[in-house]
């Protein structure tokens, strides 16, 4: 999603080497995307759907519908 758009910033960390970020983000699993600094989280592998429907949630948007 960063490549397709200057509004989305993403970040790659290896929570072994970055155990402080992994414990403040409560990261178990891989990957584990965190949004806009934790108000919203999504871990495993999602469809990009679920993803988009969760970062509109952490962002106090309604979820997209068809067509959106």
């Amino acid at each position: 999603m960063a490549m397709e758009s200057p509004l989305v910033q993403a970040d790659m960390v290896e929570s072994y080497e970055f155990q402080e970020l992994a414990e403040r983000y409560g990261v178990g699993g891989v990957p584990h995307t965190v949004i806009n600094d934790g108000l919203g989280n999504v871990v495993g592998a999602v469809p990009e759907g679920y993803l988009v429907d969760e970062i509109r949630q952490a962002l106090g948007q309604p979820a997209a519908t068809p067509g959106d």
